[in-house]
């Protein structure tokens, strides 16, 4: 009998370190649902500044405040969600864990009596208790005098102190907030600066629309965030439905890259004077006037019809030869697909036409001061890059051309091939927010800041092309009959072609 208790004794000592040993493996496994997976791409939360907080400290204090709570309420919402789920998994572990005890009940239910033998007593027990210790061993030492109390803060040492809490206090949310948020120095005609918070959902129309508010300027149409990079001695403005921290986040960390607040008329002159780009090649008068109705009627068949027309140009450019200071002159045509040129030997037809380049993955740019840096054949060039390169490569295509207004009608036609319809929306949604500030100065009223960023459908990569239609806007424009000069342009697109990267 005792041999059959020392057993169940043993068994059920066995069987309780075995549940000991899944517990344990339940709560590992637990800590490890929980736990967040830790990104392994480190982002830049500040662009233009030495560090994040030398950013933080440039923020207005409404604009520290707005971070906060923006910051604030992405994490609760992020904490809840793990909560839930960490309750969700607690739950179904524990129902695990119960169903696992149930099986070992029958065992646990046998009648069990520990053996007594072996174990004797000889009489009462006695305490054996060290000696009271002497009283000059509880002499110690006093403790210090406290500290004197802080002088009291001034009014201005109190908001410093405050504002410096927030700022460390942001700096920790910012690494672990949902929206990626950049804080962003914005340069201005006058030398100041800017500094804006700008998050990952925000395009540039946004940003202008920020920065109409804060510096209280009107807000023309030919306002725009206009990019430089001073290495490569480029630049260009940004498109309207650009995501701006998508573009931000290809900049290098020791990049001296800037972004500007400026006027720019060439963003938008196409949708002022389409007669200069269209028609231009006809009467070869850049100055020709037309009036309104025929100007919107122009640009109504050449942007809202079944699809999209390009501008005819082609012009004999010069080429920078890979790795070079030597240019080359060549014959180039812009078609919708792409830039072509006429191989030497070749005629102008599209069967002989061979592909240079396209538009899908790469940014126009305006090069600056070629004469000097390329010895260039004059100061008018325009470059080709993708979005992502930030130094010198053999990637990168550089073109000049003749004078200034063969550079813009160009870059002007690329664009139109690039972004299609899109450029048109984006003018047409300007003039609607001029008209509307125009409109709340007349009745002397503060106007109320305009977001556009939900009106952009389909996602906007880094280079601003969007795979998604834009859906067509309002009717703007009234119909007029059509004149005899303008022209249907049809664009026939050669043969389809390899793009150099």
């Amino acid at each position: 009998m005792e041999q059959t208790s020392d057993e169940i004794d043993e068994m059920f000592s066995n069987l309780l370190g075995e549940m000991d040993m899944l517990t344990q493996s339940l709560e590992v496994e637990t800590f490890q649902l929980s736990s967040p997976k830790e990104s392994t791409k480190e982002f830049n939360f500040s662009v233009g500044f030495k560090d994040l907080n030398e950013s933080l400290s440039t923020l207005e204090d409404k604009d520290l405040d707005a971070l906060m709570a923006d910051l604030v309420a992405d994490i609760n919402e992020a904490e809840q969600k793990t909560l839930q789920a960490q309750k969700t998994t607690s739950d179904h572990e524990q129902k695990k864990a119960t169903e696992s005890l149930m099986g070992f009940e029958t065992i646990a239910s046998y009648e069990y009596k520990p053996s007594t033998h072996g174990i004797t007593t000889s009489g009462p027990v006695e305490d054996v208790l060290p000696p009271p210790p002497l009283e000059s061993e509880l002499d110690f030492p006093l403790p210090p005098p406290p500290p004197p109390a802080p002088e009291p803060l001034t009014q201005e040492q109190q908001e410093a102190q405050a504002k410096t809490d927030k700022i460390k206090l942001a700096l920790e949310k910012l690494k672990e907030a949902k929206v990626k948020k950049l804080v962003v120095k914005v340069h201005m005609n006058d030398n100041s600066t800017k500094s804006l918070m700008v998050d990952e959902r925000q395009v540039a129309r946004d940003v202008l629309d920020n920065l109409f508010e804060k510096t209280h300027c009107d807000c023309k149409v030919d306002w725009c965030l206009y990019e430089v990079y001073p290495e490569l001695q480029i630049e260009r403005f940004f498109e309207d439905h650009e995501n701006v921290v998508e573009v931000l986040s290809d900049w290098t960390r020791d990049s001296e890259n800037k972004m500007l607040f400026l006027e720019k008329n060439e963003k938008y002159a196409v949708f002022k004077n389409p007669q200069n780009f269209y028609l231009a090649n006809k009467g070869k008068n850049e100055s020709k006037e037309m009036n309104e109705k025929n100007k919107e009627a122009l640009l109504e068949e050449s942007f809202c019809g079944a699809s999209v027309i390009v501008p005819e140009l082609e012009a004999a450019l010069y080429l920078k030869e890979d790795g070079k200071k030597s240019w080359k002159r060549r014959y180039f045509l812009l078609r919708a697909s792409g830039i072509y040129y006429v191989p030497k030997g070749k005629t102008k037809t599209s069967r002989d036409l061979a592909c240079f380049i396209q538009f899908e993955n790469v940014n126009i740019y305006y090069g600056t001061q070629y004469r000097v840096k390329y010895k260039a054949p004059t100061d008018h060039c325009f470059v080709l890059k993708h979005p992502q390169i930030q130094k010198e490569s053999q990637y990168i295509k550089y073109l000049c051309c003749d004078d200034q207004w063969t550079l813009h009608q160009w870059v002007t036609g690329i664009r139109i091939a690039k972004y299609g319809k899109t450029l048109y929306d984006n003018y047409k949604r300007a003039v609607q927010r001029a008209g509307l500030a125009a409109r709340w100065t007349s009745l002397g009223i503060v106007e109320p800041a305009v977001s556009t960023g939900s009106s952009s459908t389909g996602a906007a990569q880094a280079n601003g092309q969007i795979h998604h239609t834009v859906p067509p806007a309002s009717k703007e424009f009234s119909e007029a009959p059509k004149q005899a000069e303008i022209a249907k342009i049809k664009t026939k697109d050669p043969k389809p072609c390899f793009t150099l990267q």
